[in-house]
């Protein structure tokens, strides 16, 4: 697993993409939080990251795709996946390796946006005013969100060989995830069920986080869709045995 972990991360980092992926990210949250007059913590005021963790996941349903659509869909196009099952690894340390590899990688592009915090923090008035516990249950919410975009990305690049193709069906599923569920759950036909089919989204827990309460349940939600994705990674590879 070290190994594929290694070389997933090794292969990412001398690729141009990487850095045009990471600098698109931080620019983009950069921008939203600093610049633009409608988003920027300068203009709203007041000492908080409110505008960064609104954003940050839209940002990241991008990201994350970007990152994680290579990690099966390459191996597979160059016919180096094959070569990779007779190592003595099981499926397991395969899929685990190159998932590990994309939280990795989100916690580079994380890492740098604790700035913001150490800058607010001492423009606050007096310094320091920042409600810290919720810049953490927010930070903590927003990485769980990335994890479970890296894991539905690799899902998606175990489906095919084409980059592309692993992309686009990534982005789809992770928007789906993230707002599709509080959509539906907002028709009137549903009525008193809208409520329970609203906490099946991302977008429900990753709220319930930022206020700074950190729920057992909420974090069990998407340690539990991480889970089924990296299952159901499994189970297409497995499918090759068939």
């Amino acid at each position: 697993m070290r190994h594929v972990f290694l070389k997933e991360v090794n292969a990412f980092l001398n690729s141009l993409i990487a850095y045009i992926v990471l600098s698109v990210f931080l620019i983009g949250v950069g921008l939203l939080v600093w610049v633009f007059p409608e988003t920027s913590v300068l203009d709203y005021g007041y000492a908080d990251l409110d505008t960064f963790f609104s954003f940050g996941p839209y940002v990241l349903l991008f990201l994350l795709p970007a990152i994680t659509m290579r990690t099966f869909a390459e191996e597979k196009k160059a016919g180096t996946l094959e070569l990779l099952y007779t190592r003595p690894l099981t499926d397991w340390q395969i899929i685990l390796g190159k998932y590990l590899s994309s939280l990795f990688l989100l916690l580079l592009a994380l890492l740098p946006t604790l700035l913001y915090y150490y800058s607010l923090s001492e423009l606050g008035n007096p310094p320091g005013n920042i409600d810290g516990a919720a810049v953490a249950g927010s930070y903590l919410g927003l990485f769980l969100l990335g994890a479970s975009f890296a894991a539905v990305g690799v899902f998606a690049s175990s489906l095919t060989e084409n980059q592309i193709i692993s992309f686009l069906v990534a982005l789809f599923l992770c928007f789906l995830l993230y707002t599709g569920f509080s959509s539906l759950a907002a028709l009137d036909v549903l009525g008193s069920t809208g409520y329970v089919v609203q906490q099946l989204g991302i977008l429900y827990h990753y709220g319930a986080l930022s206020k700074g309460l950190i729920d057992s349940r909420n974090v069990l939600y998407f340690i539990s869709l991480i889970l089924l994705m990296l299952m159901l990674t499994k189970l297409v590879l497995s499918s090759r045995k068939w």
